[in-house]
């Protein structure tokens, strides 16, 4: 059965340190107590689980598909992700994902997830839920930063010009 989601927030405390191992494939072989604290989830329903099944339906595909290009590509990465509680609920973290190796050879990922202020929920919520309506012009997830495109940047920088600034520009 699939979990609905509700408004209910979960906050981490500034003291939670949530970690995480995965294979290389995102299911979980390891998670910590805080982990399966603020998950909701027992520890035996998370070993051997999908990292999916704290996917909160409110995540754009691009972030994940950002996360696992970067961390396939051997490099860490760092972003917002909204995840979801076992009883719908929500909780944001910023999630650090690095590859983890053993003996020279890449094993998996780990996940360390801490709290994030508000003014970074704000800003990633936002613009998360323009990815998700097809309104996120302009808009990137690299590395997990979301940042407005430079160019963009600039063509709305000249949007705003008169026509008179426009040809003085030109000129």
């Amino acid at each position: 059965m699939a979990i609905q989601p509700t408004n209910i927030e979960h906050s981490l405390s500034d003291t939670d340190s949530i970690v995480t191992k995965t294979d290389l494939n995102g299911v979980i072989t390891y998670a910590n107590e805080d982990y399966v604290r603020i998950s909701g989830f027992s520890l035996d329903e998370l070993i051997g689980a999908s990292h999916s099944i704290v996917h909160h339906p409110d995540m754009p595909s691009e972030a994940f598909t950002d996360l696992w290009t970067t961390v396939k590509n051997h490099r860490p990465w760092s972003g917002l992700i909204k995840n979801m509680h076992k009883d719908g609920g929500y909780y944001w973290v910023i999630a650090n994902i690095t590859p983890d190796y053993e003996n020279g050879q890449l094993i998996g990922y780990m996940a360390v997830r801490t709290k994030p202020t508000k003014q970074q929920i704000s800003y990633t919520a936002d613009i998360y839920r323009r990815f998700k309506q097809g309104k996120a012009h302009g808009y990137k997830i690299e590395n997990g930063d979301v940042f407005k495109d430079s160019i963009t940047n600039w063509c709305d920088f000249l949007r705003n010009f008169t026509i008179k600034h426009r040809i003085i520009a030109v000129i």
